[in-house]
């Protein structure tokens, strides 16, 4: 991570190395912190936007009221506090996080009246897996670890507790020598990646797993509107890991991921092994998307100048 100037903290913008918590703040202890994760792209003209800044910050609010936090910030607020830390670090592209959490107060796992904190910070990021990953694909593995239940954990809440969950399965991939870790849910089926959404193609169709056990993704939503626009048919339903296994090509959607091919799952190549025709379509068509340069998206870029 590189760091720049300036983080958003509770309505003030404060020195990078001086944006500090106390040690027995209970999102520490408890996990009791939602947070969102954002880009910014460089447009045409020497112009930037965030890409779905108000729906990305308008489910961060969302996961909190799961969590039952009270953000003292409505959703309005936190996408302009984004694009100020944006302009007060400069930045023309780059990754955004803003992150609500329960303070220091009663230590214990009910949280109290313990104050519920908000930040924002911002740094250039490129390819969250790697400078590769978008054109060759990357290598994955079904994880030991199924994605937690329903109701064991709030799946529609971005929660930093739930992420243990995927902290496990990511470590378990990488050691054992792959990119990322495929989920099942508890009932066997084709959940989710660590923080992907996952795509198929096969004979044409697209398939993508439904809002059951996962967290709707929102550059899963853009993608399966992008690709109905396209005259594709996309179908949010169950599958199993065999079914991946033949599919004719499959990728990640995700903030950090963007739009990632798979090349291989379990030592079993998806397709060609490499990027299909499908997916290079739809990845042409969302960097248009998310630089300006494609019509009828406006609404989803939040634009700003620095």
């Amino acid at each position: 991570m590189q760091a720049t100037q300036f983080i958003w903290f509770d309505g003030e913008m404060i020195p990078w190395e001086q944006a500090r918590v106390h040690v027995l703040s209970h999102a520490l202890h408890y996990g009791s912190a939602v947070f969102e994760g954002m880009r910014a792209y460089a447009c045409a003209g020497g112009r930037s936007a965030v890409f779905r800044l108000n729906d990305h910050c308008a489910r961060l609010v969302n996961s909190a009221k799961i969590l039952r936090m009270e953000i003292p910030y409505t959703a309005e607020r936190i996408a302009a506090a984004c694009l100020e830390t944006l302009k007060a670090n400069k930045l023309r592209e780059g990754y955004i996080r803003p992150l609500s959490f329960v303070g220091c107060g009663e230590m214990g796992v009910y949280p109290g009246d313990n104050p519920v904190q908000t930040i924002i910070a911002v740094w250039p990021w490129g390819a969250y897996l790697g400078a590769d990953a978008l054109a060759k694909g990357i290598r994955v593995k079904t994880s030991s670890f199924a994605r937690m239940h329903v109701n064991t954990l709030m799946t529609k809440a971005k929660a930093s507790g739930n992420y243990i969950n995927s902290v496990l399965a990511k470590v378990e991939a990488r050691e054992d020598g792959y990119d990322e870790a495929v989920m099942l849910d508890t009932a066997g089926f084709v959940s989710e990646a660590t923080g992907e959404n996952i795509f198929l193609v096969r004979g044409g169709l697209i398939k993508t797993t439904p809002w059951t056990s996962i967290l709707g993704g929102i550059t899963r939503d853009s993608v399966i509107r992008l690709a109905r626009d396209l005259g594709y048919t996309v179908e949010e339903q169950q599958f199993t890991r065999d079914e991946f296994y033949i599919a004719d090509e499959a990728f990640f959607t995700g903030t950090a991921a963007e739009l990632t091919p798979i090349r291989e799952l379990d030592r079993r190549v998806i397709g060609a092994g490499t990027a299909g025709p499908v997916t290079k379509r739809l990845q042409k068509e969302f960097f248009r998307v998310v630089t300006g340069e494609a019509a009828g998206y406006a609404s989803w870029l939040s634009c700003y100048s620095v």
